[in-house]
């Protein structure tokens, strides 16, 4: 199992810590590092700027929007990244959610499973440098009737092929990107429930496209905090509003992929109330409501040895990238932090 890290979100002050980390995760050998993007920094200035100052670790999207860009542009991105890093990009993409989707891009948030798979067909036909021509439900190139004609890309990418992820939660989702996808970018990852809400339906989708999950990336995010093994409660009540915000506000009452996660871990009624609150106004309340179990089970908490036992458990349970969002109020804390995971993993014997 390898390590990564996740930056998260750009611009929050932290930027000049955010890059001395990816820096000290290139130099402790992390496989690779993702930024993420809502409706703040996007990811792929971000990534440019990393993969400048770094050496080794890849680069990845987690995620590019979907209904942020049309797919020949993302292809652009793709292969730029990809050229100017040396062939160290990873291309990470999602729907993002209704709220953001419709709210921030005007892109209605509907079908997003062909959506999605026309729109890594395109994506990868037309970085192929073939000329680019697609006919699907929801993208026709060139337009008919026109004077669009088909084009092919300039740029040449640094590989013939670049790895592609998905974000992906729900079971169709996961199915999917088993079968039309590189890797899955995973979030709230429990090792212990990981077989039957997420693997399952990877291996069916892979199973479907007559593949089988050798080669195929398990990427999950998880939070980290290191400290003795007694201080685990006090470490788990620090990830409480991160926890609230996603599986309690973290899109509609009728639409939080997340929530519909934690219930099928088991916490049906403890999900219902944690969004009850957040979405009324209580993130106190809703973050209070979080059982310490959700969140111990769904981050790396304690000592080195307690994440290396959990680091086991997690490459057991099929995960093949590990991505780490090491917790911590300044930079050297954060550095100890992955300095930590380096040394968990050593101990578990899967470095």
């Amino acid at each position: 199992m390898q390590l990564g890290i996740n930056l998260g979100y750009w611009g929050a002050g932290m930027d000049g810590d955010n890059l001395a980390v990816a820096q000290e995760a290139d130099r402790l050998g992390y496989a690779v590092c993702w930024a993420a993007e809502a409706y703040g920094s996007d990811a792929a200035t971000v990534l440019s700027w990393v993969a400048a100052q770094t050496e080794r670790i890849d680069v990845g999207s987690a995620i590019f929007q979907i209904p942020a860009r049309q797919p020949a542009m993302t292809a652009m991105t793709a292969a730029t990244l990809d050229s100017l890093s040396g062939g160290r990009f990873r291309l990470g993409l999602g729907v993002s959610g209704p709220q953001v989707s419709e709210g921030w891009y005007g892109v209605k948030f509907d079908k997003p499973l062909s959506r999605t798979r026309e729109y890594v067909e395109i994506v990868r036909r037309a970085m192929t440098r073939e000329r680019l021509t697609y006919e699907g439900e929801h993208w026709t190139l060139p337009l008919p009737g026109g004077p669009g004609k088909p084009i092919k890309l300039t740029v040449h990418p640094q590989r013939e092929h670049i790895p592609l992820y998905i974000a992906a939660i729900g079971p169709k989702n996961l199915e999917q990107t088993g079968e039309i996808a590189d890797g899955a970018l995973l979030i709230f990852p429990s090792a212990e429930h990981l077989e039957e809400t997420t693997i399952t339906h990877l291996r069916a989708g892979r199973e479907k496209a007559g593949l089988t999950l050798d080669g195929f990336d398990v990427c999950p995010t998880l939070p980290l905090a290191v400290g003795d093994d007694k201080d685990v409660p006090r470490l788990a009540d620090t990830f409480r509003p991160y926890t609230a915000l996603y599986v309690g506000g973290m899109g509609s009452a009728k639409q939080n992929f997340y929530n519909r996660l934690a219930q099928r871990m088991g916490y049906e009624k403890e999900a219902a109330e944690i969004q009850q609150k957040y979405l009324s106004g209580d993130k106190q309340g809703a973050a209070a409501a979080i059982p310490h179990d959700l969140i111990d089970k769904t981050t790396l908490l304690g000592s080195v040895e307690r994440i290396a036992d959990r680091m086991k458990a997690y490459a057991a349970a099929g995960v093949t990238t590990l991505s780490l969002a090491p917790a911590g109020f300044t930079l050297e804390e954060r550095i100890a932090s992955l300095r930590a995971g380096s040394e968990a993993l050593e101990r578990a014997g899967l470095a």
